[in-house]
């Protein structure tokens, strides 16, 4: 009898053991990220792999595609949005756990340019000038950024006489390209893009000052998809720490105090 006690207490040990083992497993997370915040994303991958052992697979897009995709059924754990709008609507259906919300990251807008020297003095006087062919924005239906480009535009009274100047990217990673390409002669970006070690930052672009157009504010939420995933909780988690807080930072964007 008591060798079977003996045999029936490893037995339970061992599967406690495989039980803890497994929940401990590094495990990963898919993040639906707006296309501004995926190169900061793909750096706050590498400190939350050192940090927790989970990993991230991220699905990039404008804010508004990710949210339709979110709507018709995507396996998506999470959703960094480069907007408010689309997280609140998810958070009261039952795509999404709706306390979950909060934002991680304010972003900025920039005047930008590989053909003409956009200085930041004179910025505002070169845009209004009209001395050039063609000014990218992203879809403003889709991404929150281009939305601010047309607030910008509209601020300015520059709206009515660029109208037939402007060109849409679908998102702003698409405007971006269209800029840095050739294929527009300048662009109203995310300053997050400008934010990087191989791309000049002096004299190269005019960041639109926050007057001109509502506050970008990106929203996180966790997906129902997600709310069992102990990665998905985690990197909310560490999203909303010191480490990812001073990453967010250096890419260009504000970030308030928890």
């Amino acid at each position: 009898m008591k060798r079977l006690a003996s045999a029936g207490v490893l037995i339970a040990f061992i599967i406690i053991l495989g039980l803890a083992s497994r929940a401990a497993s590094p495990q990963s997370v898919t993040v639906a990220v707006a296309t501004n915040f995926s190169d900061t994303l793909n750096a706050l991958d590498l400190a939350f792999q050192r940090e927790t052992g989970h990993s991230i697979t991220a699905v990039s897009g404008s804010t508004g595609q990710l949210y339709a995709q979110i709507v018709n059924g995507a396996p998506f754990d999470i959703l960094l949005a480069a907007d408010q709008l689309r997280p609140s609507r998810l958070a009261t259906t039952q795509f999404a756990v709706g306390e979950s919300q909060f934002t991680y990251a304010s972003g900025a807008l920039a005047l930008w340019s590989t053909r003409l020297e956009i200085t930041p003095s004179r910025g505002r006087d070169q845009l209004a000038s009209g001395a050039f062919s063609t000014l990218a924005i992203a879809n403003p239906a889709l991404a929150p950024y281009g939305l601010a480009a047309l607030e910008t535009l509209d601020n300015l009274n520059l709206t009515e006489a660029l109208e037939g100047s402007i060109v849409r990217g679908e998102n702003i990673g698409q405007t971006y390209l269209l800029v840095s390409t050739g294929n527009a002669d300048l662009g109203l970006i995310a300053l997050s893009q400008l934010v990087r070690e191989d791309r000049p930052t002096q004299n190269s672009g005019w960041r639109i000052p926050a007057t001109l157009h509502s506050p970008i504010h990106q929203d996180a939420i966790l997906l129902r998809h997600g709310a069992e995933n102990e990665a998905a909780q985690a990197f909310l988690t560490f999203l909303n720490g010191e480490t990812a807080r001073g990453i967010i930072v250096t890419h260009g964007y504000t970030v308030t105090q928890p």
